[in-house]
C-alpha cells in the first residue's frame, strides 16, 4: 500500500469512526429536547426530579439526572463539547435560566443566591446547580459563602470560603439551605475549633 493509500484508508476509518459516534449519540440523546423552548421545560422537570432524589438521598439517581442535564446540553451544543465555555453556551444558558429567583432557597440542582445564618453567624451562600464544578462526580453539590457582615466574625479572613467536593452524613429531606448550614457548622466546629475569624480590615471593604 502506498503511503497515498495509507492516507486515504486513515481518513476512512476517522469517518467511520465520527459516525459510529454521531449515531451512538443519537441513541443516547434521543429522548432529549433539540429546541431550547422544550428544553427549558425539560430541564426544570429535571430539577425536580433531582430534588426529590436528593431529598430521599438518592444520589445515584440524582448523579443521573445531572449527567442527562449534562447531555442535554451537549444536544443543544450540536453534540460538540464546550458546553459550559461562557456565559452563551448552552450549560450556563440553562443554569441561568432554571435559577433561583435571588434571595430564595433554591432547589437541588438549581443554582441560586440566599442567606443563611449558621454558627453563629450571616453568609451570603452562591449554590452551585447541576452544571456547578463536579457536578456530575459528587454526591453533594458545591457552594461559595460570603461574609454578611464584614465587620463581625466569619469563616475566613478574606471574609469568602469556597465549599466544593464536602461531603456531610446523608439526611432524608434535607434541603440545600439545611446542607449548606450542616458543612457550616462541621467546617467551624473542626476546622476553626468552634471559633470565627475576623476578617482582615484589608479585605473587609
Amino acid at each position: 500500500m502506498s503511503k497515498q493509500d495509507q492516507l486515504g484508508f486513515d481518513v476512512l476509518l476517522q469517518d467511520a469512526a465520527a459516525d459510529n459516534a454521531a449515531r451512538i449519540f443519537a441513541r443516547e440523546t434521543a429522548h432529549l429536547p433539540d429546541t431550547w423552548e422544550d428544553a427549558l421545560v425539560f430541564h426544570r422537570n429535571q430539577i425536580n426530579e433531582h430534588h426529590a432524589a436528593m431529598l430521599a438521598t438518592d444520589f445515584d439517581g440524582a448523579l443521573a439526572i445531572r449527567n442527562d442535564a449534562h447531555l442535554l446540553a451537549t444536544k443543544l451544543n450540536g453534540g460538540k463539547p464546550g458546553i459550559l465555555a461562557g456565559d452563551d453556551a448552552p450549560g450556563c444558558r440553562l443554569d441561568t435560566l432554571a435559577r433561583a429567583p435571588n434571595g430564595e432557597v433554591p432547589l437541588w440542582g438549581q443554582s441560586g443566591y440566599f442567606e443563611i445564618e449558621a454558627a453563629g453567624m450571616t453568609a451570603r451562600i452562591d449554590m452551585g446547580g447541576m452544571f456547578g464544578i463536579g457536578a456530575t462526580a459528587m454526591p453533594f453539590l458545591g457552594f461559595a459563602a460570603r461574609a454578611a457582615l464584614r465587620d463581625k466574625p466569619f469563616l475566613s479572613e478574606t471574609g469568602y470560603r469556597s465549599f466544593l467536593g464536602v461531603t456531610v452524613t446523608p439526611e432524608r429531606g434535607m434541603d440545600t439551605a439545611g446542607f449548606v448550614r450542616r458543612v457550616i457548622e462541621v467546617y467551624v466546629d473542626t476546622e476553626l475549633r468552634g471559633k470565627l475569624v475576623q476578617i482582615d480590615p484589608k479585605w473587609s471593604k
